[in-house]
């Protein structure tokens, strides 16, 4: 590798691999059937939080800079804004 390493991304229980260790590698195909099985079954498991839908949405310029200017997280803030004001209002 080339690249200089960055201290503050080093991970001293998973080290970047050398030369040595990509010799010693083998695809995936050629694992121990078994393996290849249980690590095929391997899937992330159901989200926890409920799912937020896509959409998209026209808004006045001053409404996304007042929110965008509260930094990350601006659509979720925006989002809480909306559901305060469903409390309050009945959409028609």
């Amino acid at each position: 590798m080339n690249r200089k390493p960055k201290p503050d991304l080093i991970d001293d229980e998973n080290p970047e691999w050398t030369a040595e260790d990509f010799k010693r590698a083998v695809p995936f195909s050629a694992l121990p059937e078994s393996l290849r099985n249980t690590l095929a079954r391997r899937t992330r498991g159901p989200q926890k939080t409920p799912l937020k839908e896509r959409v998209t949405i026209r808004l006045s310029p001053e409404v996304v800079e007042s929110f965008r200017a509260t930094g990350d997280g601006w659509q979720t803030r925006l989002d809480a804004a909306l559901k305060d004001w469903l409390k309050t209002h009945t959409p028609t």
